[in-house]
């Protein structure tokens, strides 16, 4: 097994070799502007690569690359899953600000006019622009964007002479490559040894986590011989010393506890930028050398200025972010970067709110909805025998503290130390000797906030209902001042319940639908010392005209109140007009019954869309039938 593994490598190795060889001597280049290539593998985490970690798997094809590039040792997603993550790579802007923060909109949203994806931009300005062949963004239109879009798109299509920016993305490692059978395990042998893994501490230390582990390094191995070919077409065209080769994940990945979490070990990405001998000029002469190891932090909010300021684009100033490659930008000023934002939100049926930012060693984490764990039910998430067998062991009581945690309800703040906890257990939010600190990574993220409206503090059904005659994006800034509130109001959680009482209760008799719909999270979160609170939130169940507010006003008073309130339940689900607002009420249900041992039955008059060719009802009965089954099961 382990030959073979050797084997494999020394191919690719001395395949990737010899590409690079041959480049030494630098071909004219024909045009006047680069071109850009990114090269994306799916759901991938720097941990999985050897370049980053020493139990990574070895990738010839990104080694090398490296030998003759920037290795850049703290680059991230903005958001821990593909359809957000991308859409900031494609546009520039945060997913927060364009309401493309929800993983697969019920409907993709439109861009206003001031906000065009970075392809078109480049395609504008002369570039030829292809892609294969995923997009998965949250916005409208795809084919438009690109000059080709398809699985045999190349950049073999452009005029003679002409620039060229294509994306290639590999799915090779993607998570859905993890939904195995559990009798894989005994009857599929991987290249990694299992036995040979260490996991981290927060996973249960079982036969299956490491056999899952050992299958995704084979991934690896996999994608490292598509890269290869990849770079050999590059090569015998003649491109590679006029092409900047940029290596990425588009978030991380793909053991529990990773996408889908705004963990280091979901954010974290690989990321080797090989700059081309004819080009580099356009580079500061400290990122020249070859294999430089870059500290600082840059994120996907930095690609699109980073890739225009390269083609001779004078855009950058139009974005959130900051190029981190320019003829004027040295190693040692990147290295002084060391700040990065993030979002967690809805995945598919499952939703949360959960923003982060790092400062340097430091990590803050906002929980909005802290009596949410990370490990509700989703359906998607739980296809993998890993999530599975963790879940069950939670529930037969087999797991220490550490590992349990990601069952159980958080705190509303979180503060790591990374260089002393890079596996983010050790929450110091509580500690006197880090208040300081504390209070330092609230204010970024509250400034943050004051600067780039965040849609995530409305109910998703309440945006989406607003903005079918203007985008989400034009709506949050209308709206900037109310989300600023809604943000002061869900921080009456930071305070003790004595001091945010009055504040609650003048939310909660509000007749603002936002602030009350707020409120009331608030309230939930402080579970039994708000019991006081069930008349006002009572009456506003029987007053609001909100099923987001009615159905989070059922949460409190089965969270809180401790009381049946399924016939309610099913009354409010039967109002429900909007699809979304469906969606919303069964993550509710979900927490309730496992939270509460809430029972649920599904009645005959509770329907569920059809298959069909309408991308809104086929989403729809995927999302309410995995809900329905699991609330009604057992």
């Amino acid at each position: 097994m382990m030959s073979m593994q050797r084997t494999t490598y020394y191919i690719s190795l001395i395949l990737t070799v010899a590409i690079l060889l041959i480049s030494n001597q630098a071909i004219a280049s024909n045009t006047k502007q680069p071109n850009i290539l990114w090269i994306i593998s799916e759901d991938n985490s720097k941990h999985f690569l050897k370049l980053y970690d020493e139990q990574g798997a070895s990738m010839p094809a990104i080694e090398a690359l490296a030998k003759q590039g920037l290795v850049f040792e703290n680059a991230f997603a903005n958001s821990p899953v593909c359809s957000t993550a991308r859409t900031t790579l494609a546009t520039g802007f945060y997913g927060t600000e364009l309401g493309t923060n929800n993983h697969r909109g019920l409907e993709r949203v439109k861009l206003p006019a001031s906000i065009v994806p970075v392809s078109k931009v480049l395609s504008e300005h002369g570039y030829f622009t292809s892609n294969n062949v995923k997009t998965d963004y949250n916005f409208l239109g795809d084919q438009e964007f690109w000059d080709a879009l398809s699985n045999k798109s190349d950049w073999r299509g452009r005029e003679t002479g002409q620039p060229f920016f294509h994306v290639q993305t590999f799915g090779i490692t993607h998570e859905g490559k993890l939904h195995f059978p559990e009798k894989a395990v005994t009857k599929q042998k991987t290249r990694h040894n299992p036995s040979d893994i260490e996991l981290p501490p927060y996973l249960p230390d079982t036969e299956l986590l490491k056999y899952t582990y050992a299958r995704s390094l084979d991934n690896h191995l996999k994608a490292n011989a598509q890269i290869t070919q990849l770079l050999a077409k590059l090569q015998q065209d003649g491109e590679l010393e006029n092409t900047f080769i940029f290596y990425f994940g588009d978030h991380g990945g793909v053991l529990p506890r990773s996408k889908g979490y705004v963990f280091e070990t979901g954010l974290s990405v690989p990321l080797v930028v090989r700059i081309p001998k004819n080009f580099t000029h356009l580079v500061d002469a400290s990122l020249t050398s070859g294999n430089t190891h870059v500290d600082g932090i840059v994120s996907f909010i930095d690609f699109a200025p980073t890739i225009l300021t390269l083609a001779g684009i004078d855009k950058a100033q139009h974005y959130p972010g900051k190029a981190f490659l320019s003829e004027s930008i040295s190693l040692k000023e990147l290295n002084k970067r060391d700040e990065v934002y993030a979002q967690a939100d809805r995945f598919d049926e499952k939703s949360d709110f959960v923003r982060s930012v790092r400062k340097g060693k430091f990590k803050y984490v906002r929980h909005y909805q802290p009596y949410y764990p990370d490990g509700l039910e989703n359906y998607y998430r739980y296809k993998q025998q890993a999530y599975k067998q963790w879940r069950d062991l939670y529930q037969s009581g087999e797991l220490n503290q550490q590992q349990s945690a990601f069952f159980e309800p958080k705190t509303a703040e979180a503060l790591y130390d990374l260089q002393t906890d890079p596996y983010e257990t050790n929450n110091l939010a509580t500690s006197a000797q880090y208040q300081n600190q504390l209070k330092k990574m609230r204010e970024l993220l509250k400034k943050h906030q004051s600067t780039y409206p965040d849609l995530g503090f409305m109910a998703e059904s309440r945006v989406v209902a607003e903005t079918f005659s203007k985008t989400p994006y034009d709506f949050g800034q209308q709206h900037h001042q109310d989300l600023i509130s809604m943000s002061d109001i869900a921080d009456l959680q930071l305070l003790s319940f004595a001091e945010a009482q009055d504040e609650l209760v003048q939310y909660l008799n509000s007749n603002n639908s936002d602030f009350a719909y707020r409120a009331l999270i608030s309230a939930t979160s402080f579970g039994d010392k708000a019991k006081g609170l069930l008349p006002q939130v009572k009456n506003l169940l029987s007053r609001s005209n909100s099923i987001a507010v009615k159905g989070r006003a059922i949460e409190f008073i089965s969270m809180v109140g401790n009381e049946d309130i399924t016939q309610t339940f099913y009354d409010v689900y039967a109002q429900a007009q909007k699809p979304l607002e469906k969606v919303e009420l069964l993550n509710i249900a979900t927490l309730l019954k496992e939270q509460r041992q809430v029972k649920f039955v599904r009645s005959k008059a509770i329907k569920i869309p059809e298959k069909s060719d309408n991308r809104q009802n086929n989403k729809m009965h995927v999302w309410l039938t995995n809900r329905w089954t699991y609330l009604t099961a057992g």
